[in-house]
C-alpha cells in the first residue's frame, strides 16, 4: 500500500516542528507561511489548530511569518490559504496531538485510548493528569509529518465553524502599534527615495551638495537612476529629498499608450494567444437567427492602499534583516539575494502588517529601497515610508483589460456559441518567479535589471487574464481564447480578483442583455442555465433576500444581479443590487451570498466577501489609473478618488455553510458579480448599457 500522501505545503515543510511548538507556560506556538494582510487568517487557523488539539483559543499564539522560522508556503494570495495552510495545519496538529497522548499515557500509565483531551490537559480520572505544557518538549516534534492519523471529523468541530473574534482587531480599534508603519527599533533612521518623473525617464545629473549638507543627513546614496537619503529624522530626510528632486536633472520620453484607446493599443501590441476553451455542440446547431456582440473595458487600476508601503532593514556585516508586509517573505528574499548576490540563508525576511494590501503593491518594493540604504550605514535599521505620490505612481497596477464577446442565438434566442478573447497584460510580476529581480528600484540601478513581462499564472492554479473567463453556465458551445499582451508600458501585476473583476463583469453583462432580448427575468434564465445546486443556492438566496420578485420599478433607480463560481472551481457567489441615478451613479443596497464550503470564521467570511463588495463598488464607480503619455498623473486621492464612507451602501452578506466541504476562499469571490450587478442595475434604471469602467455619469450620458 502507498503511504498516507500529505498536504502540499506540508509535503514541502514536513517537519512539525516548523508549524508547532508547545511552551512550558501553556503557550502553544503556530507558525504559518501564510500571512495576515487583513483577512482574518490568522484567527481562521488558530481555530483549527484549537479545536485539532483540544486547547482553549487562548492558549495559541499564532507567530508572525519569518523565513528564518516559518514553513515555506508561497505567497499569500488567491484567497487559498485556508485551503492550503489550513489544509496543513490540520494534518500537522492531528498528528502532533496523537504523538503527545502517547507521552501523556506513558506519563500516567495508562492506555491512551482512555484519556480525556480538554483545554490542554490529558484527564486519567481519579485526579490523575497532565497537559500539553508537562510534556512540551521540542524534541517530540522533531520528526517528519507521515500522514498517519486522520483530522477530527466535522461533527466533532467546537471552534471551526463557529464566529469567532478576530485576532487582529483590538489593536487596530484601539489605535495600538500593530503595523509595519509603526516599528521603531532603536537606532533606526529614515530613509526617502527620489522617484524619476515618469516611467521612462533616466537620470542625466544630480548635485548632492545641498542634501549632503544638512544637519542630520546621515548619507545620499546613488546607484543609476537609483538616489535615496538616509537622515536621522524624518523630516530633515523629507527636505533633504526635496533638495535633491530640485537638483536632478531627467532624460524623459513618450513611453506611455493614448489612455482614451486602451482597447485598441491593447489588441495592437505583440501578444501571445493560448486557447481557455472550447466546446462544441453535442448536437447540430442551426445557423445563428442573431449575434450579439460587444466590448467591455476596465482601465489600469491602482491598489490604493489606506497606508503607504513601508519596510524596514538592517544589515550586519554581509548579512540582512528586513522587516515588511509583503505577502511571500521567501519569494522577497529570493529576489533579494539576487540583487545583492547574497546567499538566500543570508537574509532574513520578517512579515509586520501593513495598513492595506489588496494584492501585489508596493511592500516587496520599498523593502529593496530599505535594504539598498540600509547598506550605506550597517549596525543600524533604516525605515522607507513611500508617499501617496509613490504609492499610487509606481506601485504595480491591476492591469488594462478589453473583453471581446460575440454570442449566436437561435430565432428564441437561446444560445448557440458563446465565443470571447480577453486581452490583457499578464497580471504577476511578483517577486521570486525569474532570474532577474522584479522589485522596482532594480530596474533604476547603474546595472538595471530587464523589465519584466507579467505573466500569467496556470489556468489550472487560478491563472491570470484568464480567470473567470468561461461562462460558468450550461451552454452548448464555447470557443475562448487569452491574448497575452507583451509590451510594457506600465508595470502591472495582482489585484484583488485578477482578471475575474473584467471577466465576470463582461460575462454576466452579456448574459442580462440575453436575458432582454428573450424577454426573460434574468435571475430565471441564470437557474435555467445552472445545474450545479451549490451555484442555485446562492442565486435562489440572494435574491430571496434582495427581495428580487417583489421589487417595484420606479423612476432614477434600478436592480441588478451577478453570479460566478470564482475561478471557476471556487466560491459560488452571487450579488444583488440597487442603484440610484442622479447626477452620478450609487449603489444604495447590496446583497450577497456566497458557498465557501466550511466556513472555519462565518464572521470572518463575511467580512471578506462585505470588504469585497465595497471595494468592487469602488473600482466600478470611480477608478482609473490617469496618465499622459510621459507620466501616471493620478497620484494623489483627488485625481484618483476612491469609494467614500458616505458612499458605502448597505450590505447584506449571506453564508451558506457547508461543513462537509472543503473550504474554498472568500475575499476575491464577490468583486466580478458585484461590478456586474451594479452595471445591470444601470441598464434596468436607464435602459442604457455601459460597457467601459468605471461607469461615471459622463459615459452612461455618451451611452444614451
Amino acid at each position: 500500500m502507498s503511504a498516507p500522501s500529505l498536504p502540499p505545503t506540508l509535503a514541502r515543510n514536513p517537519r512539525l516542528g516548523r508549524w508547532l511548538r508547545f511552551r512550558r507556560d501553556g503557550i502553544v506556538e503556530v507558525h504559518s507561511g501564510k500571512v495576515e494582510i487583513g483577512q482574518g487568517i490568522l484567527t481562521a487557523l488558530a481555530q483549527i489548530a484549537a479545536d485539532e488539539l483540544d486547547v482553549d483559543p487562548s492558549q495559541v499564539r499564532m507567530v508572525p511569518a519569518c523565513t528564518a522560522r516559518s514553513p515555506e508556503e508561497g505567497v499569500t494570495s488567491g484567497s487559498l490559504s485556508i485551503q492550503h495552510s489550513g489544509m496543513a495545519l490540520r494534518q500537522v496538529c492531528c498528528e502532533a496531538r496523537a504523538i503527545y497522548l502517547a507521552a501523556a499515557a506513558r506519563a500516567l500509565g495508562v492506555d491512551a485510548t482512555t484519556l480525556l483531551v480538554r483545554g490542554g490537559r490529558f484527564d486519567a480520572g481519579g485526579g490523575r493528569s497532565t497537559s500539553y505544557a508537562d510534556l512540551a518538549d521540542d524534541a517530540l516534534l522533531d520528526r517528519d509529518a507521515t500522514g498517519a492519523g486522520t483530522p477530527k471529523a466535522p461533527e466533532a468541530h467546537e471552534r471551526v465553524g463557529t464566529p469567532a473574534m478576530r485576532l487582529d482587531l483590538p489593536d487596530k480599534v484601539m489605535g495600538r502599534p500593530r503595523f509595519v508603519q509603526d516599528l521603531l527599533p532603536p537606532g533606526m533612521l529614515h530613509g526617502r527615495v527620489l522617484r524619476p518623473p515618469s516611467p521612462g525617464a533616466r537620470l542625466e545629473s544630480l548635485d548632492e551638495s545641498k542634501a549632503r549638507a544638512l544637519p542630520g543627513v546621515v548619507a545620499v546614496v546613488r546607484d543609476g537612476s537609483f538616489v535615496g537619503v538616509v537622515a536621522e529624522r524624518e523630516e530633515v530626510a523629507l527636505t533633504a529629498l526635496g533638495h535633491l528632486r530640485g537638483a536632478a536633472r531627467w532624460h524623459e520620453s513618450e513611453t506611455l499608450p493614448d489612455e482614451t484607446r486602451l482597447a485598441e493599443w491593447l489588441r495592437a501590441q505583440p501578444h501571445e494567444t493560448t486557447p481557455v476553451a472550447s466546446r462544441a455542440s453535442a448536437s447540430a446547431t442551426p445557423p445563428p437567427a442573431k449575434t450579439l456582440k460587444a466590448t467591455f473595458t476596465r482601465p489600469f487600476i491602482a491598489h490604493a492602499s489606506v497606508a503607504p508601503s513601508c519596510a524596514l532593514a538592517r544589515w550586519e556585516g554581509e548579512r540582512v534583516h528586513v522587516w515588511s508586509h509583503t505577502q511571500g517573505i521567501f519569494n522577497l528574499r529570493a529576489d533579494l539575494a539576487i540583487a545583492f548576490a547574497l546567499p538566500p540563508e543570508a537574509i532574513v525576511v520578517e512579515h509586520r502588517e501593513g495598513a492595506g494590501c489588496y494584492g501585489h503593491n508596493g511592500a516587496d518594493d520599498v523593502a529593496l529601497d530599505a535594504a539598498l540604504l540600509a547598506r550605506a550605514v550597517p549596525g543600524r535599521p533604516v525605515r522607507v515610508l513611500w508617499s501617496r505620490e509613490d504609492e499610487l505612481a509606481w506601485a504595480p497596477f491591476g492591469p488594462a483589460m478589453a473583453v471581446d464577446i460575440a454570442v449566436d442565438l437561435d430565432a428564441a434566442g437561446e444560445v448557440l456559441l458563446w465565443r470571447a478573447d480577453v486581452w490583457s497584460n499578464g497580471h504577476s510580476s511578483r517577486p521570486g518567479r525569474a532570474a532577474t529581480p522584479t522589485l522596482l528600484a532594480a530596474t533604476h540601478r547603474a546595472e538595471p535589471a530587464p523589465p519584466i513581462v507579467a505573466i500569467n499564472m496556470p489556468l489550472a492554479t487560478g491563472g491570470g487574464s484568464d480567470r473567470n473567463a468561461t461562462p460558468g453556465y450550461d451552454l452548448p458551445g464555447l470557443e475562448i481564447a487569452n491574448h497575452r499582451v507583451l509590451a510594457m508600458p506600465l508595470r502591472t501585476s495582482a489585484l484583488r480578483a485578477l482578471g475575474a473583476f473584467a471577466n465576470v463583469f463582461a460575462i454576466e453583462s452579456m448574459v442580462d442583455d440575453i436575458s432582454h432580448v428573450r424577454g426573460e427575468d434574468p435571475v430565471g434564465w441564470r437557474l435555467r442555465h445552472t445545474a450545479d445546486p451549490r451555484g442555485r443556492a446562492v442565486i435562489e438566496a440572494v435574491a430571496a433576500r434582495a427581495p428580487w420578485a417583489l421589487w417595484k420599478a420606479r423612476e432614477g433607480f434600478g436592480r441588478g444581479f451577478g453570479y460566478a463560481r470564482y475561478k471557476g472551481n471556487g466560491a459560488y457567489c452571487a450579488v444583488a443590487v440597487e442603484v440610484e441615478l442622479t447626477h452620478r451613479v450609487r449603489v444604495t443596497r447590496l446583497a450577497i451570498a456566497a458557498d465557501v464550503g466550511l466556513a472555519v470564521n462565518p464572521d470572518g467570511v463575511a467580512n471578506q466577501l462585505e470588504g469585497g463588495a465595497i471595494q468592487a463598488v469602488s473600482w466600478t464607480l470611480k477608478e482609473a489609473v490617469r496618465f499622459d503619455r510621459t507620466r501616471v498623473t493620478s497620484d494623489r486621492w483627488e485625481s484618483y478618488p476612491i469609494l467614500r464612507f458616505s458612499e458605502v451602501p448597505a450590505v447584506e452578506a449571506i453564508v451558506l455553510q457547508q461543513r462537509e466541504a472543503p473550504s474554498m476562499g472568500a475575499g476575491e469571490a464577490a468583486m466580478g458579480p458585484t461590478a456586474a450587478a451594479i452595471a445591470n442595475a444601470v441598464f434596468d434604471a436607464v435602459g442604457v448599457r455601459v460597457r467601459d469602467l468605471p461607469l461615471t455619469a459622463e459615459r452612461i450620458a455618451a451611452a444614451s
